[in-house]
């Protein structure tokens, strides 16, 4: 094991002796405790930032956060990801509505207007993603009249008989914006997990287009995979 790990081993170790909003002590102190360099002890506070294990705050200290929620590649809906992470899922609505779509949305939903709806999804009340779902303006008639608040949206389709079955999704980093910022309670220029997917009913035809514009601190991905071997 190398010294890096060893020092990122014993931070792990004191996260879990202390609670989420602690600060840890400083850089200096841990090399003293640790006996090992300062930047062995800055990199392995680093891999445990990126993790979203601890949260650095300029001029202030290095604080616990609280533990990311995980999400397997599989299709499934935020309100049943939460419920499998034991916490509470709920849903602020920002906006819904009838509205013609944009040039992509009617490229990729075949559909000249769509409904939208715009939620910040919370875990334990605490802001995780910025979720921003449209479906073709034929679908609506599910949604009509929903409390949008609470529901989860791949039931209330089921329940009309769309079934969400299988798409496609793209990752990638962005920074907050300034409505991110405000909606979600970060800074501005934070960096945000985005996950932009597109999703099919049973039989194949365009139901959802959904980008969702998560807190990188507050969240995560589990990944199952295989190795290919070289032939």
């Amino acid at each position: 094991m190398s010294k890096q790990e060893e020092a990122r081993d014993a931070v792990l170790d004191l996260i879990e002796s202390l609670s989420v909003g602690q600060a840890i002590p400083s850089e200096r102190q841990l090399t003293q405790e640790l006996g090992v360099s300062r930047l062995t002890v800055r990199a392995a506070l680093d891999g445990l930032v990126r993790d979203g294990y601890l949260d650095r705050r300029h001029g202030s200290g290095t604080y616990i956060t609280e533990p990311k929620i995980a999400q397997p590649l599989t299709l499934t809906s935020f309100s049943d990801e939460m419920r499998r992470s034991g916490r509470v899922p709920h849903s602020r609505v920002v906006s819904s509505g009838l509205r013609t779509a944009s040039d992509d949305e009617s490229r990729r939903l075949g559909t000249g207007e769509v409904f939208a709806v715009r939620r910040v999804r919370e875990a334990d009340g605490e802001p995780v993603a910025l979720e921003t779902a449209v479906f073709p303006a034929t679908r609506a008639e599910a949604l009509a009249g929903r409390d949008l608040q609470d529901v989860s949206l791949f039931a209330a389709l089921t329940e009309a008989g769309h079934v969400p079955t299988a798409g496609t999704a793209q990752l990638h980093a962005e920074r907050a914006t300034a409505e991110d910022a405000k909606l979600l309670g970060v800074r501005a220029g934070e960096p945000l997990l985005v996950e932009r997917r597109l999703i099919n009913d049973q039989d194949g035809v365009p139901l959802e287009l959904t980008e969702s514009r998560y807190v990188g601190t507050r969240y995560g991905i589990d990944v199952d995979f295989e190795v290919e071997l070289p032939r």
